[in-house]
């Protein structure tokens, strides 16, 4: 019970922040990338808070001998670069400056019910279980051996 409070918890404080930040706002997030015109640079603030917390978050965390709430931490052991983390980096820069959402800034942004958010998410899920089934056939496998 504490496990699924805190991960809640851990979710809504990410949520408020992406709203107070104005990451949830496309038009923000476009902006960004509009370097030529009314290029807004906040988001740089935003994502550099982010990568000074997680970066202090890990040195204090990984400290410890296991995590709270498991009996130990699951981190990431591949270290190549390889087509389907190429391809999906790709894919999400580019939903990302078309739509200006990310996954992080639309979902937080459900509750607003804006049609253009709502798309989004449904292409999103769609894009998910879309690459999933591809998986599971085998298809996405062979491409990347």
């Amino acid at each position: 019970m504490l496990r699924i409070l805190s991960t809640y918890l851990i979710g809504l404080v990410f949520g408020i922040g992406i709203m107070i930040s104005g990451m949830a706002n496309p038009a923000k997030v476009l902006n960004f990338f509009d370097i030529a015109g009314t290029w807004d640079a906040s988001l740089i603030f935003v994502m550099g808070g982010a990568l000074v917390t997680t970066g202090l978050g890990y040195l204090f965390v990984l400290k410890r001998p296991m995590p709270v709430f498991d009996a130990k931490f699951h981190l990431p052991t591949k270290r190549e670069l390889d087509i389907k983390l190429i391809g999906g980096s790709a894919v999400f820069g580019i939903g990302w400056g078309i739509a200006g959402f990310c996954p992080g800034g639309a979902l937080p942004a459900i509750g607003t019910l804006n049609p253009a958010v709502l798309a989004f998410v449904a292409a999103m899920l769609v894009g998910i279980f879309g690459a999933k089934a591809l998986q599971k056939r085998g298809v996405v496998a062979a491409q990347s051996a």
